[in-house]
């Protein structure tokens, strides 16, 4: 009895032990990364200037169809490279209002195609490629060619969305500036 109850005693403090672990790995692993990490950027945009990072995100931010790629391939891709996930989607605030839920859409949208060439962008999700990959290679595929084509079709993904999410937020943003007619004041 007592050997019964010892082990489930061991058993429910080995469960807040797991989540302590976890949480001092979190502590010591991810978070130091993700303020160094903060800290660099922040120390490359002030060596290059937010004048010159202003002039780009508002070379990105002009109207125009040409500014598209720009907008929602380039910066989400620069971003999601440099900054990470999630860090990346701070890129962002450089845009104007308007392009900002677009810009979102794309980089989120970008965290996972580049796993399989680029692990550090993403690495809370590198188990779910290092699964595929493990099932890809059982089958006796190439895993470079599936990340590829991973990263390309998600590169054509990005853009496609972000393009989508913008059409959508202009006419959800046109129709909250037309005024509506109020059906009482009609009758």
């Amino acid at each position: 009895m007592l050997d019964a109850i010892a082990s489930v005693a061991d058993v429910f403090v080995g469960i807040f032990q797991a989540g302590a672990d976890f949480f001092v790995a979190l502590t010591v692993g991810i978070l130091p990364l993700v303020i160094v990490l903060l800290t660099a950027v922040n120390a490359l945009i002030k060596f290059i200037g937010m004048e010159r990072v202003n002039r780009v995100a508002e070379l990105a931010g002009r109207e125009g169809f040409q500014y598209a790629p720009l907008r929602f391939l380039v910066l989400p891709v620069l971003a999601v490279f440099f900054l990470t996930n999630p860090a990346c989607y701070t890129m962002g605030t450089f845009l104007p209002e308007r392009n900002k839920p677009a810009f979102y859409d794309a980089a989120v949208s970008f965290v996972h195609p580049p796993l399989g060439l680029l692990p550090h962008v993403n690495p809370g999700e590198l188990f779910v490629w290092a699964g595929i990959a493990v099932g890809i290679e059982q089958l006796g595929l190439n895993v470079n060619r599936l990340a590829v084509a991973y990263l390309f079709t998600g590169l054509v993904v990005i853009f496609f969305r972000g393009l989508v999410t913008q059409f959508i937020y202009d006419r959800l943003a046109a129709r909250a500036d037309t005024p509506t007619v109020d059906a009482a004041a009609t009758a």
